[in-house]
């Protein structure tokens, strides 16, 4: 047992790093005066996370529908949100008051980050869950469970100062578009990289 939440636990910490990143703009997003609230972005990042393992799981059992190159195109998400986070606040003049632009709206628009972002989870989860028994992938989800929480925490936490909201603030409006463009075009290039 011990073994096995210890792997799953580096297994979700690898895989999900990058997510910290993600859920802390999210969290600045929200504190700086976006339309995203707290709990839009832990139900969201719950609801992705949850649809990675699903797919993952039957990825394992040899149901896999998308081959691995197709799974890159998925960085269009968010990449897809940051153009129209960056064209909307051209289209009202780009003159920088206010927070920033809401690039991801609700619980929905945060899954599909996660989602999106998560090609490198269902490369890795597809492996584990298929050479590991039912008990152990049962044991690996409720790890997978505790761990988001720990990373929406950690990323609020990270979020909360107040010289990074300052920054969000003044800066925010053209940042976080920017930032979910750039996490869409890694995403799109790495799964061009053989």
């Amino acid at each position: 047992m011990g073994e096995t939440i210890g792997t799953a636990a580096a297994v979700f910490a690898g895989t999900n790093i990058d997510d910290i990143v993600i859920l802390t703009v999210l969290f600045l997003t929200s504190r700086a005066g976006g339309a995203l609230r707290p709990r839009h972005i832990v139900a969201g990042q719950y609801a992705g996370i949850a649809a990675l393992v699903a797919v993952s799981a039957v990825a394992a059992l040899g149901l896999a529908a998308v081959p691995d190159r197709w799974a890159g195109l998925l960085g269009l998400v968010p990449f897809g949100m940051g153009v129209w986070g960056l064209a909307g606040l051209l289209r009202k003049g780009g003159d920088g008051d206010g927070g920033p632009e809401p690039v991801a709206s609700g619980p929905f628009a945060v899954a599909g980050v996660t989602i999106a972002n998560g090609a490198d989870n269902i490369s890795v989860y597809t492996p584990l869950f298929r050479t590991i028994g039912p008990g152990a992938v049962a044991v690996t989800v409720v790890v997978f469970a505790v761990l988001v929480a720990v990373w929406c925490a950690a990323a609020s936490w990270l979020g909360s100062h107040r010289r990074i909201i300052v920054l969000v603030e003044r800066s925010g409006r053209w940042l976080v578009p920017v930032v979910f463009m750039v996490i869409g075009a890694v995403i799109v290039a790495q799964s061009m990289i053989p």
